[in-house]
């Protein structure tokens, strides 16, 4: 039987929140310094990528607000009809006039006033959808049939249509979020192992029948063999972290934002922090990550219920494996993946998301037992 709680018998997790918070900030004052060049060549106005900014920081904290208040049980009602309108939106990116092509992918849906990427609704509603999938089916997750092959299914519904896009990195982050929450669901570890093992050829294997997958790839591993074209965001990463020395360059001062750094203010935004604020910096955006996951992991297993434990951890994996694939990637420690660092880099969906998952674990760490 599920606990009985008091929603107002503790404190929301403050740690959390102002590690979410700090973040913010920093990705805030960070934003202007590497788009401003960019804003004053493109649209005439050194804070045009601010303003927008400011707006979705503005809404992001609202609904951060509102998923604090909404009991997070409730969110197992949108469980299904998240799933069906994950679906409905990832086809309605093939349709010409909605879906918006850009970098070579159709990831974005034309919304007449504003524009979002689909992928970053679809992530939440997934966690949201398998945690209260596992925890319907918790006492049947030792037979594969009955317990893993539905929430497998519909996860690999989901993760071809993102294919399609195509999005391989968030197709990761789903599969990863799979096999922890069924991991955490009790799950057998011979069907995890199966799961994974079938996860592991199949990625080879999309990898390699993709052209500029293998660029990536081989970029990654010599990127200096072609240093114009597909080693060219690597090496300007790296010159990057190389300049900024220990201490940095100074906010505002660095120069591969110069239209040297491709995507300073999104995808790259680290690689910003690194010349401007040194090893120090980065250090420290990696602490407060660290911090972030830590408590959202320990909200998970203080979480009355086995929904919310499942909730919560899935929604820490979903943050932490972007945090990972993001600053991984442009260390050149893994080949980049184009994945935008949450709270950090500019984007108004993906903030947005990123926002409401705080909320949600601070609506859990409020209920914990």
């Amino acid at each position: 039987m599920e606990a009985v709680y008091k929603k107002e018998t503790n404190t929301p997790d403050m740690v959390l929140l102002i590690v979410a918070l700090i973040l913010v900030t920093v990705g805030t004052a960070m934003i202007y310094s590497s788009s401003s060049i960019l804003a004053m060549e493109k649209f005439k106005d050194a804070q045009y990528f601010l303003k927008k900014h400011l707006f979705f920081v503005f809404a992001g904290l609202v609904l951060m607000v509102v998923m604090t208040r909404i009991p997070y049980e409730y969110l197992r009602k949108a469980a299904y009809p998240g799933v069906v309108l994950s679906v409905v939106l990832l086809l309605m990116l093939f349709v010409p006039q909605l879906g918006i092509k850009r970098g070579g992918a159709t990831r974005w849906l034309n919304a007449g006033v504003f524009t979002f990427q689909v992928a970053e609704l679809v992530k939440v509603a997934v966690v949201i959808f398998l945690a209260h999938l596992l925890t319907r089916k918790a006492h049947h997750l030792k037979k594969f049939s009955r317990g893993v092959l539905v929430p497998l299914l519909v996860a690999a519904v989901l993760m071809g249509l993102i294919l399609l896009q195509p999005d391989f990195g968030t197709v990761v982050i789903i599969a990863s979020i799979l096999l922890l929450m069924l991991s955490l669901a009790g799950s057998r570890l011979t069907h995890l192992l199966a799961v994974g093992a079938a996860f592991i050829p199949l990625g080879i294997w999309l990898v390699m029948r993709k052209g500029y997958r293998m660029a990536r790839l081989t970029a990654f591993l010599d990127p200096w063999k072609d240093p114009d074209k597909s080693g060219f965001q690597l090496i300007q990463s790296m010159i990057s972290f190389g300049s900024g020395g220990v201490f940095g360059q100074g906010i505002g001062d660095g120069m591969q934002k110069l239209f040297y750094l491709p995507e300073p203010h999104t995808d790259f935004i680290l690689a910003v922090i690194a010349e401007e604020s040194g090893f120090i910096g980065v250090s420290i955006i990696v602490c407060l990550f660290m911090v972030f996951l830590l408590r959202g992991f320990m909200i998970a297993f203080r979480a009355p219920d086995l929904f919310g434990t499942l909730l919560a951890a899935g929604l820490t994996m979903l943050v932490g494996m972007q945090a990972f694939i993001n600053i991984a990637g442009v260390m050149g420690l893994i080949p980049l993946k184009g994945l935008a660092l949450p709270f950090l880099s500019y984007g108004g969906t993906a903030f947005m998301m990123s926002m409401m998952v705080v909320g949600i674990l601070l609506n859990i760490s409020a209920q914990r037992v």
